[in-house]
């Protein structure tokens, strides 16, 4: 039996994602909403709509008691968490069953195991799945830390069990510097997570990130959805990411596929999931080693539904109902090549500051092979208060060149006018002769930054021509006038030079 009511328990376009797929299946879906997101489409994306507190997280979106009156006064069968906010939260998953709410995920205790990275590491060697090579120091002292890394060998990457994000993460190479960055790496991971454990890890200097969507049911079927290439980060958030990786070849596809299986059957998975793994050296030779697994729905997810042709989150839904999965491994097939593209409010010549303020011009592309995923619309606002994620712009083509371009082209049709977004930093990046090659590594941005982040601004009266005029263009026909020409195209031709 499936749901007849569900409550979102998110906001922006992970929000309006997830009412599509309920509308799809017939659930009625029910929208949460702060002071600061009144309005907000995803709340007018749902068929009810919740208030739960003030604008600041920590007591709205992070909230478990006012998610949870939402849901048992709207009279819900079940919660889906996005990502981010609650998603990867023991405590709230257990209350939710608790009070006889469906959780649209994994099981609490799945969830408690494998999000501390020191627990999932350890059953992950147990399983057979190779890991980084490292240690988890008894000592949790600093000095304690320290020597681990002494016997580890540097450079050395110390991170927080309970990280996520690149928080409570250093780099250290030497002694010496572990004598400031091992305090500041437990300072960050107390304020971020409330937990300073630390362990050490050998530090991969240019490796790969990639991942693996897993998915399991009750009934202990689990497969995979193939891989995903997130080796364009910035500060350890990823700001690209594609299917197929250009890295693999067919031998080390295989491999990783079968240890995701292996990492996925050791936790006993249940729902949607992902195993992410660096990747270490070129060819059939190239290593590969378990990171973490992100216990959720990524905000990649699309990636995956475009190359493999299926719905995630309505096969959430099935399988938190109890049902089965809706494949097996033999009929899922990967047709094309997708990427994703995650447009930002930010200035990424200024340190990838966030921004915030209106949204005077907003205009997603359109065309064969591009989906927008998007929580904001023109005349709207970014607040502060919330992650500045703007849409998810993802492209599908039959070939990995024709996805680019088609990607590239879309972000030369996407004006935003009123705050500062990536759009022309993701042109750039799309434009890039490695990047076309398929040349990455996780420090790609930093070590390009003087090609990537010194540009000049767009001309001043293209700005103030996009401003005035940058309404939808008039169309012509046979008893009017031709079609005005759009102001947008003087700030596009710029870019496309550049």
């Amino acid at each position: 039996m499936m749901f007849r009511r569900l409550l979102i328990a998110n906001r922006g376009e992970i929000a309006i994602r997830i009412a599509r797929a309920c509308r799809e299946e017939g659930i009625e879906s029910v929208a949460v909403y702060s002071e600061a997101d009144r309005g907000a489409p995803h709340v007018r994306a749902a068929d009810r709509a919740v208030f739960i507190g003030p604008a600041p997280a920590t007591e709205s979106y992070l909230s478990t008691s006012a998610i949870i009156d939402a849901a048992r006064a709207t009279a819900c069968d079940a919660v889906h968490p996005g990502y981010g906010f609650l998603s990867e939260n023991p405590a709230f998953a257990r209350q939710c069953e608790q009070v006889g709410l469906t959780f649209v995920g994994p099981p609490a205790d799945i969830i408690e195991r494998m999000g501390s990275k020191i627990a999932a590491r350890q059953l992950m060697i147990s399983a057979g799945v190779p890991v980084v090579p490292g240690l988890t120091a008894v000592d949790q002292s600093d000095e304690g830390i320290a020597a681990a890394a002494g016997r580890v060998g540097f450079p050395v990457l110390v991170k927080a069990s309970a990280g996520g994000g690149g928080k409570g993460m250093r780099v250290v190479r030497d002694h010496e510097s572990a004598r400031t960055l091992i305090p500041a790496a437990r300072r960050e991971a107390i304020a971020s997570f409330g937990d300073g454990t630390l362990y050490v890890e050998r530090l991969i200097e240019r490796p790969r990130h990639v991942e693996v969507q897993v998915f399991g049911d009750t009934h202990g079927r689990i497969v995979h959805l193939f891989e995903r290439e997130c080796s364009i980060q910035r500060r350890h958030q990823k700001v690209i990411e594609e299917s197929p990786s250009p890295a693999l070849t067919p031998v080390v596809r295989d491999a990783m596929g079968a240890a995701a299986l292996a990492a996925a059957r050791a936790a006993s998975y249940v729902n949607a999931g992902t195993i992410e793994f660096l990747l270490e050296g070129t060819g059939d030779a190239a290593h590969f080693y378990f990171l973490e697994m992100n216990t959720r729905l990524q905000v990649e997810h699309p990636v995956t539904e475009a190359v493999a042709g299926v719905d995630l989150v309505r096969a959430q839904f099935a399988v938190a109902a109890g049902g089965g999965l809706p494949w097996t491994q033999e009929s899922l097939t990967r047709r094309g090549h997708a990427i994703e593209c995650r447009v930002y409010a930010e200035d990424p010549a200024d340190g990838f500051l966030p921004q915030a303020g209106p949204l005077l011009l907003y205009r997603e592309p359109a065309g064969p092979g591009i989906r927008v995923d998007s929580g904001v619309v023109e005349g709207g606002s970014v607040s502060v208060h919330y992650d500045p994620l703007l849409a998810k712009l993802t492209a599908w083509g039959e070939s990995r060149d024709a996805a680019i371009a088609r990607a590239a082209s879309a972000l030369r049709a996407f004006p935003v006018l009123g705050i500062l977004t990536n759009v022309p930093f993701l042109i750039r990046l799309l434009d890039h002769p490695e990047i076309r090659a398929g040349r990455m590594h996780t420090r790609f941005i930093e070590e390009h930054a003087s090609e990537l982040l010194t540009v000049p601004d767009p001309p001043l009266e293209a700005l103030a021509a996009a401003a005035l005029g940058g309404t939808a263009p008039h169309t012509g026909d046979g008893n009017s006038a031709p079609a005005a020409p759009d102001p947008w195209n003087t700030i596009r031709d710029w870019g496309r030079d550049r």
